[in-house]
């Protein structure tokens, strides 16, 4: 089986949101088309409490992007973002979600963030998302989403840790920083990792014509 992680589709990445990521909209329609290629369809989600500890808001005399010591861990603080049950937090409409088996949130925990979909930054917790692609009987897994240089690479990081076969879709992501992600695909492709085009996907996948919904 071959699944396909949608990675913090969300409003608040998007141009105009809290922590956008510049033409992060623009993966959109490729991973509307994506979604036809796979059986299974996972998304993850960014879903802070309002005090969270990774907002600069939390910190007296922080600002967004200072670096400071979190529970043992190196934390940037970020700008209030994909707070729970705000329109920030939640997909935007021309995201398509109706193939999508199963939503995986993330970053509930004030206390410590999560970048990646399978566990915090801490690997303290897990959010059982490698037990639940393992119970579907996947070994291959293709990535895509925003942004591309952090949750998206820290989330491909920990999928190859869980045994997976890992891909990421290079024009299916979009980075923060475009010199960070030029970085970190590096690193994910020394770990053993696969980057690859959507256009490649038929080939890749032994698909013969796209559906169409």
């Amino acid at each position: 089986m071959k699944a396909l992680l949608l990675v913090d589709i969300q409003n608040d990445f998007l141009p105009g949101g809290a922590l956008e990521v510049p033409a992060g909209d623009k993966i959109i329609p490729v991973i509307n088309e994506l979604q036809n290629y796979f059986e299974l369809v996972v998304i993850t989600q960014d879903w802070h409490p309002p005090d969270h500890k990774s907002f600069a808001s939390s910190h007296v005399g922080k600002k967004p992007f200072d670096v400071i010591e979190l529970n043992g861990l190196q934390q940037t603080l970020w700008p209030d973002h994909c707070v729970q049950g705000t329109s920030g937090a939640s997909f935007p409409v021309a995201f398509n979600t109706n193939k999508a088996e199963a939503i995986f949130r993330k970053g509930t925990d004030p206390e410590i963030d999560s970048y990646s979909g399978f566990y915090d930054n801490g690997h303290r917790k897990s959010t059982c998302l490698a037990d639940y692609l393992r119970g579907k009987k996947v070994k291959e897994v293709y990535i895509t989403g925003l942004c591309g240089d952090i949750c998206v690479f820290y989330t491909a990081m920990d999928s190859l840790k869980e045994g997976f076969e890992t891909y990421i879709i290079e024009d299916g992501t979009c980075p923060l920083k475009k010199e960070d992600f030029i970085t970190t695909m590096q690193v994910f492709k020394d770990k053993g990792g696969m980057i690859i085009q959507s256009g490649s996907l038929p080939a890749a996948l032994n698909i013969v014509g796209a559906k169409t919904q």
